[in-house]
C-alpha cells in the first residue's frame, strides 16, 4: 500500500467512532539473519478499548547489522521516516474527526513505539536518552518497553520470518 492509502485507512477507521480515544502507534524492530536485517515497522490506529487497525513496511538491508547503536538508530530512523508522513496537516486532519466530540471525552494522540528499555540487563539502556529525544524532537510522544508494544511486539513477530 502507498502511504496515501494507509492514511486513508486511518481516516476510515477513527470516522467509525468520532467520539472515541485514539492513539497512533508508529515503531520499528529488526532481526539480523545469515546475509541481511530485516526491518519492520508498525504503523497502528488504536480505538482504545474497541480495536485496532495495523499494516507494516518492510525494510530488507543485504547485510547484517551486528553492532547494536547502528540497528537501534536505523529502526529508530524508519520510525521517524514514517511519523514525518504524518505532516502537520495530516494530523490536524486526523484531530479534526475527533474535535466536535473533545467535550465528550474523544482524544488522538500520536506515539513513537522505540524497541529499547532502561533495565539493568537490557543491552539498549545506554541510548534510551538518545533515542528518546530524537522521538520528542518531532513532537512525538516516545514509549520505551515494556510500553513500546509496537516495535517490541507486533512489529517483532514480523521480523522473524526471513
Amino acid at each position: 500500500m502507498s502511504f496515501e492509502e494507509v492514511f486513508d485507512h486511518i481516516v476510515d477507521f477513527m470516522k467509525l467512532d468520532p467520539a472515541g480515544n485514539y492513539r497512533l502507534m508508529i515503531g520499528t524492530d529488526s532481526q539480523v539473519h545469515k546475509k541481511h536485517t530485516v526491518f519492520i515497522t508498525g504503523i497502528v490506529i488504536q480505538l482504545v478499548g474497541n480495536g485496532v487497525w495495523a499494516c507494516i513496511r518492510k525494510v530488507m538491508i543485504p547485510r547484517r547489522m551486528t553492532q547494536l547503536h547502528e540497528r537501534i538508530s536505523h529502526e529508530l530512523s524508519l520510525t521517524e521516516g514514517i511519523v514525518s508522513m504524518f505532516t502537520e496537516e495530516r494530523k490536524n486532519q486526523l484531530i479534526d474527526i475527533v474535535l466536535p466530540a473533545v467535550y465528550q471525552g474523544a482524544t488522538f494522540s500520536m506515539e513513537g513505539h522505540i524497541d529499547i528499555g532502561i533495565g539493568k540487563r537490557n543491552k539498549t539502556s545506554e541510548f534510551v536518552k538518545e533515542m528518546v529525544a530524537r522521538m520528542e524532537s518531532m513532537g512525538v510522544e516516545p514509549k520505551i518497553k515494556p510500553n513500546a508494544f509496537v516495535a517490541s511486539s507486533y512489529a517483532n513477530r514480523y521480523t522473524k520470518q526471513e
